[in-house]
């Protein structure tokens, strides 16, 4: 029962995974949508984007941490 409990904490902490794909592809189609209506603003439109893309993706990166070390170190 106690080792049950540490894969349902993985399954969940898994799920930031979910989060960031989201995120990120309302990010891009923003982003997308901005650097059309103004093209010359593109480089700094695209300096934001991937820097949310970052942010994101480390949010996932720390969920998937984490439920590794709920799996293998209890």
């Amino acid at each position: 029962m106690d080792n049950l409990m540490y894969l349902i904490g993985a399954g969940v902490a898994v799920l930031t995974g979910l989060g960031a794909g989201i995120g990120i592809g309302i990010a891009t189609g923003k982003s997308a949508e901005a650097i059309s209506r103004q093209p010359e603003a593109s480089g700094k439109i695209q300096t934001v984007f991937f820097l949310g893309i970052a942010l994101a993706e480390a949010t996932a990166i720390y969920g998937f941490v984490v439920a590794l070390l709920l799996i293998f170190v209890k």
